[in-house]
């Protein structure tokens, strides 16, 4: 018991999604198999003009060295807020997880590329940094997503199973975990992502605000069977996608609402599909990232997979802090030299150890 007491950190983890809204950083006590407690946590949106300057690397184009470096400050500013915020119930961080930001994957070509400096991040918030988290799950022939399902298993160790957990960010992505701990993930297909391009093409905003422009529109099944007649929703499992890999171009031609609801189906139709692939069907899915929020995609999920499918609050989750809390995870994991994914959740030949760690 003291050896295993021993494997304890607190740790911080950080994520920058592919809906590039912002930054999420959480806290969590763990020896990267248990949950001991989860900390506090902190969300901190990107202003317009620096979300512009990510959109604008996406691919690896432009200069991906300056808006990494300027990721790592808005990071360092976030780590140390937290870290002023927790300092009362933590008042000493053992090391933080950092993601970065994904602005190139293409792991058939073993590739994938996140932004951001986490010796800087070390340097900078004076805290021991685990970085480079995909890297070598790629150079093993992984696909290096998703990459937060372990946390999902820990997570959900009491509830019943099998469980999907869906996360709905700029890609959907899912995490099968079966009766005897079996476990798949994969992505879904888009998640929210089209949909934000859409209305902010439409120069209405950033979202669709609680789904209501989707719920004001009718969608074109037309439209919706064509995203889905591509060959990545009939391969099998484990797969993911760039966020890149789909576009809006399909849609133009209809009005903001029509095309919001219809992107809407798609997530939908995508998240239903992926019952195709699972061993067994789920009982119930929980749902994090910002499309929980999007009642309009939750109706359609709960229509089409005809079981609960509920917001992950609903078992006490913070949705909006999954992710980071996942990378708090595979920080003390990555220290102990523990898997950070597995042939079910990546493809994988066998389970991939990774992450590098950055002393301050």
């Amino acid at each position: 018991m003291a050896e295993r007491e021993s494997q304890v950190r607190v740790a911080m983890g950080l994520m920058s999604g592919t809906s590039m809204d912002g930054i999420d950083a959480a806290i969590l006590v763990t020896d990267g198999e248990r949950i001991v407690e989860r900390g506090p946590t902190l969300g901190r949106p990107y202003d317009d003009d620096f979300r512009d300057s990510l959109r604008a690397v996406l691919g690896a184009r432009g200069d991906v060295g300056d808006a990494g470096r300027l990721l790592t400050l808005r990071h360092a500013e976030v780590v140390d807020e937290l870290r002023q915020v927790a300092a009362g119930r933590f008042p000493d961080i053992d090391v933080v997880g950092f993601h970065g930001h994904t602005v190139l994957h293409r792991p058939d070509e073993r590739r994938t590329l996140q932004i951001g400096d986490p010796d800087l991040l070390a340097r900078l918030t004076g805290i021991d940094v685990v970085g480079d988290f995909r890297l070598a799950d790629v150079a093993a022939g992984g696909q290096g997503a998703p990459f937060a399902p372990l946390y999902h298993a820990a997570l959900a160790r009491e509830l019943p199973h099998p469980l999907a957990v869906l996360n709905l960010g700029g890609v959907g992505n899912v995490t099968w975990i079966g009766r005897d701990g079996a476990m798949l993930a994969f992505d879904t297909g888009p998640g929210n992502a089209l949909i934000d391009d859409w209305v902010a093409a439409h120069g209405a905003g950033r979202m669709d605000a609680d789904g209501k422009l989707a719920a004001a529109g009718r969608i074109d099944r037309t439209i919706v069977d064509g995203y889905l007649d591509k060959p990545y929703f009939e391969a099998p499992p484990p797969k993911s996608l760039d966020r890149d890999d789909f576009d809006i171009a399909a849609c133009r031609g209809l009005g903001l609402a029509d095309g919001a609801a219809t992107l809407a189906a798609v997530t939908a139709t995508t998240v239903a599909r992926a019952l195709e692939h699972f061993p067994a069907p789920p009982t119930r899915w929980l749902v994090s990232g910002g499309g929980r929020k999007n009642p309009f995609i939750l109706k359609m999920l709960r229509e089409k997979l005809r079981v609960p499918v509920d917001p992950v609050e609903a078992v006490g989750w913070a949705g909006d802090d999954v992710e980071a809390e996942a990378f708090a995870f595979l920080a003390v994991r990555s220290l102990r030299g523990l898997p950070l994914s597995l042939p079910g959740t990546t493809g994988v030949p066998e389970p991939m150890p990774g992450g590098r760690l950055y002393r301050a």
